[in-house]
């Protein structure tokens, strides 16, 4: 097991490919920290599944979007496990809908909670991370991030860009103790993208080269890779994972 008795914490992860990825980790020995921010009946179901597979959990629920959540939650965090050896910052929103019709306070709460939302996140754990051997942060991006002609989704765009930025960054600032990675998924099968049309949904799965949309599990194998110490000598990197989109 990868993670034996590692803590994870991972945003956002009572669903979707943060439920996924802590479901990932729990097989391979970790503890793990499941945030939710409302649905707080979820993020005990995928705390009831890691427990169910021999490890322990711990549901908490916060708004990363909120510097004093934040704060909380890690120091409920570290009263339960006493470290955090990997942070992974999967929270996020997007709403689609034509760019001139966002409000400047759906621009805001975009930008909170994709990007200033792991930047607190990893603010805070820091400091209970820097002495654990391989501890890691990684940020889950977007293919939009890198290369996206989407108006409707400018500013998800751009808080997913700003993740790739902020990961280079801390990459450089947290060195050599601890590494940063971003992975930077394509259109994958979640509830973030329940309400997209039929039309859209197939005109977008003939741009991808494997002739499907990615499964939350997917991503949270490369997870597991990047947060391993089978990637010991990557940091700064981003990796996507979007089955060949062109």
């Amino acid at each position: 097991m990868r993670f034996k008795d590692k803590i994870v914490l991972i945003t956002g992860s009572s669903r979707g490919i943060g439920r996924a990825t802590a479901i990932a980790f729990a097989q391979e020995g970790a503890k793990v920290v499941v945030n939710y921010v409302k649905n707080k009946e979820a993020g005990e179901k995928t705390v009831a599944e890691i427990k169910n597979l021999g490890t322990d959990a711990i549901a908490i629920q916060a708004d990363v979007a909120s510097e004093n959540d934040v704060k909380r939650m890690v120091k409920e965090a570290i009263q339960k496990f006493g470290a955090i050896d990997v942070l992974v910052n999967n929270a996020g929103i997007v709403w689609d809908i034509p760019i001139f019709t966002k409000t400047v306070e759906q621009w805001e709460r975009t930008l909170r909670v994709n990007l200033i939302g792991a930047f607190l996140c990893a603010k805070y754990v820091v400091s209970h991370m820097k002495d654990r051997v391989g501890a890691s942060i990684l940020n889950i991006s977007s293919t939009n991030g890198i290369d996206s002609l989407s108006p409707e989704s400018t500013d998800y765009d751009a808080s997913k860009a700003g993740m790739i930025s902020m990961t280079k960054n801390l990459a450089q600032s947290l060195a050599p103790n601890i590494r940063v990675n971003s992975i930077a998924p394509g259109w994958v099968d979640t509830e973030i993208n329940k309400d997209l049309s039929k039309d859209v949904v197939e005109s977008e799965t003939q741009k991808i080269a494997l002739g499907r949309w990615g499964r939350p599990e997917e991503i949270a194998k490369a997870a597991l890779f990047l947060c391993s110490e089978d990637a010991s000598f990557i940091t700064g990197s981003v990796l996507v994972v979007d089955g060949g989109y062109q």
